[in-house]
């Protein structure tokens, strides 16, 4: 039976280890450059083939991007990664600059070439013309709805693999080719070190009223220029039905709360469909503490739907657990404020949540002594005998 490949984002090596636990079929991470991330840790290329190895025991791919629009000055970086990637286990690189993709087939010809995004993919012709250079998947453009993204299939059928994304922030310029950041701000988005300034609130000026500034307002919001985020869960069926190859959630630089809940929710609707027991309220309902700005169907459907909105309030992250000691001892991270005298949820795998009970666990330094307020950006020893917790794992606010 044909189930699409979750693709999930791991920006760095605790997202890695999140999006493993909670769900993912494949995984797509950078180095510390050339990723258009540059806000991410990314992985060392030195370390990369540890990394590979841990998502190939649990049957996960891992596909490795260089999809910066490349300059000549990055062509010997680029040169000189490629050299040691060919040595790696890697699944496939992501690329979007036709360069790049020249000197990948040229040093290291043996890893499969995906097409970025940020190629602006937008009909079959382009993705039989990237077929003969030697591509094997292709990303298509953000910015086709379901009819167009039905005509392409029709006419690849099986000889180019299709990767849509389903989930995520939205750039609001053209497949991501934006220059505001580089032009207000001499940060290019092409390079990785966009600063969103589609995302700032701006005022409006009249021109005979040079003095007078006005809101720009679109509804509530003065952030005219701020996409909704993308949100397709509801139409997975469509996906497997069309057998697009892979369904891919961006979202490199966000939280692992927000990679927990969303690789989540989508594993576990696609897991139902084929068991029939597909329930969207369940999956929104998961979703929406992890929601910073409105869900909405993006480019997907001829006219644009609002799917879910933000919480406007939401149970804190209270902490993940990191490493295990022994059968009920565990190093834990902690990301809020933690009041050990409250109940907390454990978030386990398929939407399942398991409630702890404050006689049941401690929190405990390093020393032994044991804490009843615990703080952000620390790490703390985590003991309980619940036979559920397991590294990695996220703990909430009941």
């Amino acid at each position: 039976m044909f189930r699409p490949e979750l693709l999930c984002p791991a920006g760095d090596e605790e997202k890695f280890f999140t999006a493993l636990t909670y769900g993912a079929d494949a995984l797509y991470l950078g180095g510390e450059e050339l990723s258009l991330r540059a806000k991410t840790k990314g992985f060392s290329l030195q370390n990369l083939s540890s990394f590979i190895q841990i998502a190939h025991n649990q049957q996960v791919k891992v596909y490795f991007c260089l999809n910066i629009l490349a300059q000549e000055k990055h062509l010997p970086q680029v040169q000189a990664y490629l050299e040691q990637l060919k040595a790696t286990e890697v699944d496939g690189l992501i690329i979007a600059d036709p360069g790049v993709i020249s000197l990948a087939q040229k040093i290291a010809p043996h890893i499969p070439i995906h097409l970025s995004t940020q190629a602006n993919t937008s009909n079959s012709a382009s993705i039989l013309f990237w077929q003969s250079q030697g591509v094997k998947r292709v990303n298509l453009a953000r910015e086709l709805d379901h009819r167009q993204i039905a005509q392409i299939k029709a006419q690849v059928g099986e000889r180019v693999e299709l990767e849509v994304f389903v989930h995520g922030a939205m750039c609001m310029a053209i497949s991501g080719r934006c220059f505001l950041s580089s032009y207000l701000n001499q940060r290019s988005a092409n390079l990785g070190l966009c600063t969103h300034p589609c995302r700032f609130e701006y005022k409006l000026i009249e021109k005979t009223r040079e003095q007078e500034l006005f809101e720009v307002q679109e509804e509530e919001f003065s952030k005219i220029l701020a996409s909704e985020d993308l949100g397709l869960i509801k139409y997975l069926n469509w996906f497997k039905k069309k057998k697009i190859h892979s369904l891919k959630i961006e979202g490199r630089n966000k939280t692992t709360s927000y990679l927990a809940r969303t690789v989540d929710a989508y594993k576990t609707a696609l897991l139902d469909l084929e068991k029939k027991q597909f329930s969207l309220p369940r999956y929104y309902s998961y979703l929406e503490p992890s929601l910073t700005r409105p869900l909405s169907t993006g480019f997907f459907l001829s006219q644009r739907k609002i799917l879910l909105h933000p919480l406007a309030q939401k149970k804190a992250i209270l902490g993940q657990v990191a490493e295990s000691i022994d059968s009920n001892t565990y190093t834990l991270k902690v990301k809020s404020r933690w009041d050990t005298t409250k109940k907390v949820n454990l978030l386990l795998p398929r939407l399942k949540k398991i409630t702890l009970e404050p006689k049941d666990y401690a929190l405990e330094k390093e020393n032994g002594e044991r804490v009843s307020l615990a703080h952000p950006g620390l790490t703390y020893v985590f003991k309980t005998d619940s036979p559920y917790l397991a590294p990695h794992l996220l703990l909430e606010e009941v």
